[in-house]
């Protein structure tokens, strides 16, 4: 295992548990009238003067700008989730263990939102040297979805790896991996400012249903802020 790789899945493990603690606290609360999903991840404070008094404002992580391309051969960046909130994960089309049962879930949630224009899936390869754009249009014509809903996206190796980085996601190449790869079933729920507020584990039906309340409860939430 390289160094880089060995560093992302130190952070890996150590945003994981620090999602694990928000989610926590989250379900502590969750039997509020006004229900609001927690922004996961770092936060900081950053000082501003307003009128000659100082404001404190909390600064939370952020997904960063991105671009790769999708099964139609079409760039997808942070533009085309803008004012949306979407589901991601990171799977490989040969992957024989845990990508099946975690697509079936994902064709879950598609099929409830395929018709609600503020929700995108996006899920993008780890092994891009294999899926390449035809490879994954086949993949979504089996799946029989819509790309302008489901973008299933490839690029460059180190920026995928970087971009699951910023999710808290672990991937890695793995000899011993059956299919030659190691990673997590996460789905991770995004909100349109690009601030992660949900992790679920893709291949439980149980918690599958978690995310879809919570997209309901994020979608109220966008419409309010629209308002």
């Amino acid at each position: 295992m390289n160094l880089k790789i060995n560093y992302i899945l130190k952070q890996t493990i150590v945003a994981s548990a620090f999602i694990c603690a928000s989610a926590l606290t989250y379900s502590c609360q969750s039997k509020s009238a006004d229900q609001t999903l927690p922004i996961l991840g770092s936060r900081e404070p950053v000082e501003r003067v307003v009128d000659g008094k100082t404001i404190v404002d909390t600064v939370y992580h952020q997904i960063p700008d991105f671009a790769f391309t999708d099964q139609d051969s079409q760039r997808v960046t942070q533009e085309t989730v803008a004012g949306k909130i979407y589901v991601t994960d990171f799977f490989f089309t040969t992957c024989p263990s845990i990508c099946p049962k975690m697509k079936s879930q994902m064709l879950r949630i598609y099929e409830a939102y395929k018709d609600n224009p503020n929700v995108v899936l996006l899920s993008h390869t780890i092994d891009p040297a294999h899926d390449t754009v035809a490879v994954l249009k086949e993949y979504a014509e089996r799946l029989n979805v819509e790309t302008d809903k489901w973008h299933f996206v490839t690029g460059d190796r180190d920026s995928i790896y970087d971009m699951a980085l910023q999710y808290f996601v672990g991937v890695q190449e793995d000899d011993q991996a059956e299919g030659g790869f190691a990673h997590s079933g996460d789905f991770m729920l995004i909100d349109q400012n690009r601030h992660i507020r949900g992790h679920y584990h893709g291949t439980e039906q149980e918690d599958v249903d978690r995310l879809i309340k919570d997209m309901e409860i994020l979608l109220k939430e966008q419409q309010h802020e629209q308002k």
